[in-house]
């Protein structure tokens, strides 16, 4: 059953168990037509989408990744930064091609037109009643294993992966930052956030401490910071260079 825009948006959750079901071919269409419509930088499309519903390859990535909801779903979508296909035209043309992926702005570029994809893909897999679950940790836990196993080319790095498949689950809704500390008019605000931060942080908590399903003690602040901490060992950067990024900066 299709949902509005404004049930679409506001009613999202991260879903992580899904049923065995299979997701509808025009509902996929759907999904591929939204990823091809999205707004890139130049119209220059740089990004393209991996999908993935051989159970075979869905296993492997996550023996990878441990996520369990990779191997669950039904379609694992992985988005790419990808300056292979302008190299590729390009050459066959006789232009110059200038190195634009090896640029700190040529990654931000192919990092934001890959992430409006993914999010063109959740939001038409959730306006038909699907569930979806962005996995980061697909882009950081073994970058270069994953690119060969997709036999990722130069010019080509991964994102983001998007777990999507019909719902086993319906989580509570987590609680979002106030629109005062989201929202900021006509510059950053100036004045001092730090009660709202505070307020914010105890709501994540009693969340964390009374949500149905597993539950934890986990505050906000603490538990982001230690992601940023396990961040600092990924070592993205050399990963990145390999793949033909970031070799100018």
């Amino acid at each position: 059953m299709n949902k509005s825009v404004e049930s679409t948006l506001l009613s999202r959750r991260s879903i992580r168990r899904y049923e065995r079901e299979q997701i509808k071919n025009e509902d996929m269409q759907f999904i591929y037509d939204a990823i091809r419509n999205t707004p890139t930088s130049y119209n220059g499309q740089q990004y393209s989408v991996i999908d993935l519903d051989d159970p075979i390859l869905k296993e492997q990535i996550y023996e990878i990744t441990g996520q369990k909801q990779i191997k669950t779903c039904n379609h694992f979508l992985i988005f790419v930064a990808d300056y292979n296909k302008i190299g590729v035209i390009a050459k066959t043309k006789g232009i110059d091609s200038i190195p634009f992926a090896e640029t700190t702005d040529g990654l931000i570029v192919g990092v934001i037109d890959a992430s409006l994809a993914m999010m063109s893909a959740l939001v038409a897999a959730e306006s038909r009643g699907l569930g979806t679950c962005p996995i980061g940790y697909t882009r950081t836990v073994a970058p270069e294993k994953l690119s060969r196993l997709l036999g990722l080319p130069e010019g080509v790095a991964i994102v983001c992966g998007l777990a999507i498949g019909v719902p086993r689950e319906m989580p509570d809704i987590k609680p979002k930052q106030p629109e005062s500390l989201i929202i900021h008019h006509n510059g950053y605000r100036q004045d001092d956030m730090l009660r709202e931060l505070i307020e914010y942080d105890r709501e994540v908590s009693i969340y964390n401490e009374t949500r149905s399903g597993d539950k934890t003690t986990n505050d906000w602040a603490t538990h982001i910071v230690g992601y940023y901490r396990e961040g600092e060992d990924y070592h993205m950067g050399d990963a990145l260079r390999r793949q033909g990024f970031l070799k100018k900066d």
